[in-house]
């Protein structure tokens, strides 16, 4: 293009040196100059200028001549520099000229052109360096945009949140909308299909984000954060995930594949978006989902060097996607492993009402349990495995199993666990045997349980612990109950100290809250969970909801247990109990004290016939074998128990008596009768029980 030139007027200096020295810079200068006056209007520019150097321009204000988008602060720049406040070096301004279309990024230095009387005069003008450098800005807009995409997306393994980090790393610094959405089964863990992407497959939106100067709402069928939609067809969305490549695509009124979608239409014209990339979230030939990309208003359009750069990106994202995703199958089975172990629906205990609270979260390894023992005692047990994950599911499973069938043999809180103790030991032992190739076979195994046992006779709870926080304790009348419980090593821990227990007396109506230690992570959680359990009239799982509602956030995604227990008693219409006589008449005796109580209570005589039977051999056996005291007591719940107390610490075994003996029959009989039968051992001697299923409709 060849360059404007005038006269050069009084600002020109004489000379033919002068003049040839500023005739060959302006021909042959490698950037573009302008001189402009006082006035800031442009009098001479050089060939560099792009659409600048002509005639038409000369007298345009240099703001004018670049319709610049911020004009007053680029005018008070140079008025600064005529001002004699020093030059202005390598200033970025944006704009536009007439002959390129859209934006241009110009690098702008100005110098102030003193004349014959020196710097104190008013100045002759100024000199302007002007360079181009849209397409290196560019560049370097993109570089920057990708920098973010992998600083910002794959730290996280949720694919909600990686889905965000994608969108505000390339909003507003690379597109002006962005939208991404994913298969909806993907979000919840499933392998993603294989392309082309079926057309009834929904997509879910996943993130989206926008430039504040974007007006309206997001162009074409977008759905809120949240929404599902199915690809409309032969549309870019739909062939991009068809042949899994990107889509650049610029967006007009009239553009054909919106006619079917008059809403879109409307929001496109609100946004002012006219250019678009849709680009696959792929990964080895599966489909994830889908990003949409839009530039709007002003905005320069997308070109292909943007479509290299959003696949790129798009790459990164299905990465990080596609790792999440796995994550969150395993946590979901986890998820469903833990919760198949652990009790499917609350149980009815003789004197103790429970409740419980189990926070979903990173610990799968919570479990919680309420276990009936005889004699109308309740087990409250509530431990953790730490770590996340199927394995840390499949090893509480374990322990759970191990506590109940502990629990059945009537053992002491102490004596469970140190027998849990030696079971962990063993799962220890082997993990650690695993090949070195194993992902386990180095990981460390962690856990802790507390197990307390309430008998609502004597109204006390018994508890130990094992690496894991005690039980809070609320009386009646809201106070805390002290509970001066040591602590025992961990189950997996190599520590060999034994487990010492608590007993502690409870009024009737006092409420045990068994933590994981998720729940008590600050110093003021103990405060915080005893005064929830003060607030009078609320029902157990209301309190449990309370605990849950006072948590700090960070609390809520680890994951916990919460076991709450009311005490109570049991009726004494429910009970009858009789001290015996260490005589040889006794089993007769007791024979008509049952059949009288248990007519009583309107049994049928089929159970009446069979615990006459039950009590007279178990009253034999003490009478024969135990000493005093004898005390014979009957429970009547959901099954009939039977319980003979006698001073002796001697257990009787069942033995399967040949054709010849005269006895041995007795306990053979009883455990024929009983659907469980048991002894279990106290410091004033032994207590056999029994107990019997009641048929429906059994009692009248």
């Amino acid at each position: 293009m060849s360059y404007a030139e005038t006269p050069a007027g009084s600002g020109t200096p004489p000379g033919g040196l002068d003049d040839a020295l500023l005739k060959t810079l302006f021909t042959q200068s490698a950037v573009g100059l302008l001189v402009l006056d006082p006035q800031l209007r442009l009098v001479r520019a050089n060939s560099l200028v792009e659409g600048v150097g002509t005639e038409e321009y000369i007298g345009l204000r240099f703001t004018e001549a670049f319709r610049l988008d911020d004009p007053d602060g680029s005018e008070q720049l140079l008025k600064a520099v005529l001002a004699g406040e020093g030059p202005v070096r390598e200033h970025l301004v944006r704009g536009r000229l007439r002959r390129i279309p859209g934006d241009r990024i110009f690098l702008v230095s100005a110098y102030r052109l003193d004349g014959p009387d020196g710097p104190d005069a008013p100045a002759l003008g100024l000199l302007s360096a002007v360079v181009d450098v849209t397409e290196r800005e560019r560049a370097r807009a993109r570089e920057t945009a990708l920098a973010a995409v992998r600083d910002a997306v794959g730290g996280s393994l949720d694919v909600a949140t990686t889905c965000r980090a994608f969108i505000d790393a390339l909003v507003p610094g690379f597109a002006d909308l962005a939208v991404i959405e994913v298969v909806d089964e993907v979000l919840r863990g499933a392998d993603p299909p294989v392309g082309p992407l079926p057309p009834d497959i929904p997509l879910r939106c996943a993130a989206r984000g926008r430039c504040d100067t974007v007006r309206g709402d997001e162009p074409g069928r977008i759905r809120p954060v949240g929404g599902t939609r199915r690809l409309p067809p032969r549309t870019p969305y739909a062939l991009a995930v068809a042949d899994l490549r990107p889509r650049l695509v610029p967006l007009t009124a009239d553009t054909p594949w919106l006619d079917p979608d008059p809403e879109g239409v409307h929001r496109l014209a609100e946004t002012g978006a006219h250019s678009l990339i849709v680009v696959p979230l792929t990964l080895r030939g599966a489909v994830l989902g889908l990003v949409s990309l839009y530039r709007c208003g002003a905005a320069e359009p997308f070109d292909e060097e943007d479509v290299s750069l959003a696949g790129t990106a798009a790459t990164r994202a299905a990465l990080a996607i596609d790792n999440a995703r796995r994550y969150e199958r395993e946590h979901v089975i986890a998820s469903t492993v833990q919760r198949r172990l652990l009790p499917q629906a609350e149980r009815h205990q003789a004197a103790v009402e429970t409740a419980h609270v189990l926070l979903p979260g990173r610990d799968s390894g919570c479990w919680f349990d309420s276990i009936g023992l005889s004699g109308a005692r309740t087990a409250l047990v509530v431990g953790g495995v730490a770590g996340e994950g199927l394995q840390s599911a499949i090893a509480m499973g374990q322990l759970r199993t191990v506590v109940q069938a502990l629990a059945g043999l009537d053992l002491e809180p102490e004596e469970v666990l140190a027998r849990l103790k030696e079971t962990a030991d063993r799962l220890a032992h082997e993990r650690a045997a695993l090949p070195p190739s194993d992902s386990l076979h180095g990981e460390e195994l962690r856990a802790g349980c507390v197990y307390g046992v309430y008998d609502p006779f004597t109204r006390t709870c018994t508890v130990a612990r094992a690496g894991h926080p005690a039980p809070l304790i609320v009386g009646p009348d809201g106070r805390a109950v002290p509970l001066d419980l040591p602590e025992g090593p961990g189950l997996f821990a190599t520590d060999g100290a034994l487990f010492a227990p608590a007993t502690v007396t409870l009024e009737e109506g006092s409420l045990l809250a068994f933590c994981t230690a998720e729940l008590l992570a600050d110093e003021h959680a103990e405060d915080r969970i005893t005064r929830t359990l003060a607030r009078p009239g609320r029902s157990l799982q209301q309190l449990g909801d309370d605990i849950v509602y006072a948590l700090p956030d960070d609390t809520r995604s680890a994951g916990a247990a919460l076991l709450l227990a009311r005490t109570g008693t049991v009726s004494d219409h429910r009970v009858a109990t009789w001290d015996l006589a260490q005589e040889r008449t006794t089993p007769a005796t007791a024979r008509l004290l049952v059949r009288d109580r248990l007519q009583g209570w309107g049994l049928d005589e089929d159970t009446v016939d069979a615990t006459e039977l039950i009590v007279s051999e178990l009253v034999t056996n003490a009478v024969r074998y135990g000493t005093p005291p004898l005390r014979l007591r009957l429970l009547l719940d959901t099954s009939l128990t039977c319980e003979v107390h006698d001073g002796s610490t001697a257990s009787p075994h069942l033995r399967h008596a040949r054709t010849v003996d005269e006895g041995g029959r007795g306990l053979f009989i009883v455990s024929r009768l009983a659907a469980h039968w048991g002894a279990r051992h106290g410091p004033d001697g032994k207590v056999l029980w029994t107990e019997q299923d009641l048929p429906e409709g059994g009692t009248h």
